[in-house]
């Protein structure tokens, strides 16, 4: 399944781009479920 060819400057480029987005994602979806229970202990009281 794995390929040995060099990988070309503008398709690194794109990888780059599209894991930087996914980190993003699922570190705002952390910081979602983070504030979430935050405010669940908070309100219920």
């Amino acid at each position: 399944m794995h390929n040995d060819k060099q990988w070309q400057p503008e398709e690194m480029a794109l990888r780059r781009r599209r894991s930087r987005r996914t980190a993003l994602v699922v570190g705002l979806v952390a910081v979602a479920v983070y504030v979430g229970f935050i405010l669940s202990g908070v309100l219920a009281h």
